[in-house]
């Protein structure tokens, strides 16, 4: 399913709010962009606004409209709402919650933002550098990033919200599952002369044979070579790799039901084959990402967990005044991998560590924070793991109930997981709780939490952001299958494991976006010490990444 997102004249609107440190409603900014002069009616609102008010509600909006029919002159020397929003769709409005509470605008912890983290797009955390720059205090000037918003795209395609179908009968589980293997075999048949597993069976001893199957099995022989079953919709074969075979490594890299192609050789009684290559699905190393047409940035963050005792609200704050600074200027888009809340019941005793007990205030609070955020950045949120939603993946969307609560700045929430195409560029967003399974099953040298972001490749080489059924990673059986990596992603986002890290794979920009939450008795107990308090911001005409550390 695509979905393409209008970015229309009441985002000026928007723009000027922030600028004055209001929020709004959206239905507010509706009403004055269809009135005959917007700015105008802005500031006649403005003028009659009570004192104390922190957010244009639509009964101000309609109090100053009803004693001047819109047509109030703007005041000398205020500022003004760029362009007429008279001809727009009142339905096409980006964003409706603007600017920063202006009673804390001189509260800012320092004169000087937190720490930045400049660093290029190779693999690592990126700490190598550390500078700072100024904090936008009462007075400075503010980010003014929607001067031109019909220059802003934003698509979602593989939103799965409203679309389940799965019923957790058999047959759903036979569904998924041959949807995988046709969908990723298709990737694969073209490389290798395949055969049905049937079809082998009756081959002669010595053919050269090729099949294209999910791996149903791995196991080690007394000898210390390695038997591999696959499976297709015919049957199952197995397949031998020989220790001392060149790509005989790779093995340690294969999860069970992941799709694989195999080439090889048939045994004399034609009851196994010798493999001679190994082929994955993978990313073509000829992929060429797209980026933008002009300088527009992109903050990737995830895992925020407000109501836990550890959320780290002043890092939080120190993001969201930054955004509001010249320097954040171009950050247009704001990209959230799941986790908003610390959620209830999610591990053993977590009750003894959340600062807010209640689901549904967890949210509220989280709404409250979002709207420290400048109402002109676009904002996109999938769910995750500790969210009010069903735990198996895909994870729709939040329900109606949750959405109005989380309604500042009008959010695109869509599912876990879902492509975001921005400005050209596409970012699949994954909230990533597989890395766990892939970092425990594989060798520590090619999966490791200090790495996540190699943890990553491995989902892209496997295009399946789940491979493995029956561990840790619940997997909920619908008619096709929604985790599966179609298009070849010029970003790949995820969080959950709260570590960051960032580099290519195959020119496929890979970031796991660390956290908000300071580490947490249960994470002591695990050895889990988070990177927390940083924003990776993303060049999208570049896909060059500064990592900025608020903490």
């Amino acid at each position: 399913m695509r979905r393409v997102v209008p970015l229309e004249a009441p985002a000026r609107i928007v723009s000027e709010l922030t600028s004055r440190g209001y929020n709004a409603e959206r239905e507010a900014v509706t009403r004055l962009a269809a009135v005959e002069d917007p700015a105008a009616a802005l500031e006649r609102v403005l003028e009659e606004i009570p004192d104390d008010a922190l957010v244009v509600r639509t009964d101000h909006v309609e109090a100053a409209l009803s004693t001047t029919d819109g047509d109030a002159p703007s005041r000398s020397g205020s500022g003004s709402v760029a362009g007429d929003a008279s001809t727009t769709d009142p339905d096409a409005s980006a964003d409706v919650a603007t600017g920063i509470d202006p009673a804390a605008a001189g509260d800012s912890p320092s004169a000087e933002s937190p720490p930045s983290v400049s660093t290029g797009t190779g693999a690592g955390t990126g700490a190598e550098s550390v500078g700072r720059s100024p904090v936008e205090t009462e007075g400075s000037p503010s980010a003014n990033r929607s001067s031109d918003p019909a220059q802003r795209s934003l698509e979602i395609v593989g939103d799965m919200t409203g679309q389940s179908t799965g019923t957790g009968e058999y047959d759903d589980f036979v569904s998924v599952f041959r949807d995988r293997l046709d969908r990723l075999g298709a990737k694969l048949r073209g490389r290798v002369n395949h055969r049905p597993a049937t079809a082998i069976q009756g081959m002669a001893g010595g053919s050269e044979v090729a099949m294209v199957g999910l791996v149903n099995d791995i196991r080690s022989t007394a000898s210390g070579h390695w038997l591999i079953e696959l499976e297709d919709a015919t049957g199952t074969f197995p397949w031998l790799v020989m220790k001392d075979r060149e790509y005989a490594d790779l093995v340690e890299e294969l999860l069970c039901d992941e799709v694989l192609a195999m080439e090889g050789t048939l045994a004399d009684d034609s009851g196994i084959a010798f493999v001679d290559s190994m082929h994955f699905p993978d990313v073509p190393r000829t992929h060429e990402p797209s980026t933008a047409e002009r300088h527009v940035q992109a903050a990737l963050i995830s895992d925020v967990h407000v109501g836990s005792q550890e959320f780290m609200a002043d890092a939080w704050n120190a993001f969201a005044d930054w955004l509001h600074t010249p320097e954040a200027q171009h950050v247009e888009y704001l990209l959230l991998a799941g986790d908003m809340v610390e959620g209830v019941g999610v591990y053993p005793d977590q009750d003894e560590e959340l600062d807010i007990v209640d689901i549904y205030e967890q949210y509220e609070a989280f709404s409250e924070h979002l709207k420290k955020i400048p109402g002109d950045i676009e904002v996109v949120m999938i769910p995750g793991n500790h969210d009010a939603v069903r735990l198996a993946e895909p994870q729709p969307g939040f329900d109606e109930e949750l959405r109005e609560i989380m309604s500042a700045h009008d959010p695109q929430i869509v599912s876990n997981p879902s492509m975001v195409t921005l400005e050209g560029v596409s970012v699949l967003m994954y909230h990533g709780v597989s890395l766990d399974e892939v970092i425990a099953e594989l060798p520590e040298e090619k999966a490791s939490y200090d790495d996540p972001h190699k943890a990553m490749y491995h989902l892209l080489k496997k295009r399946h952001v789940a491979p493995q059924f029956g561990g840790h990673t619940r997997l909920a059986p619908e008619e096709k299958d929604y985790l599966i990596i179609d298009e070849v992603p010029d970003i790949f986002h995820t969080g959950h494991v709260h570590k960051l890290g960032f580099g290519k794979y195959h020119d496929v920009l890979a970031i796991n976006s660390g956290c908000w939450q300071a580490q947490t008795d249960f994470q002591k107990s695990v050895n889990i010490d988070p990177d927390a308090g940083f924003a990776p911001i993303v060049d999208l005409d570049t896909l060059d990444v500064t990592v900025r550390k608020f903490s």
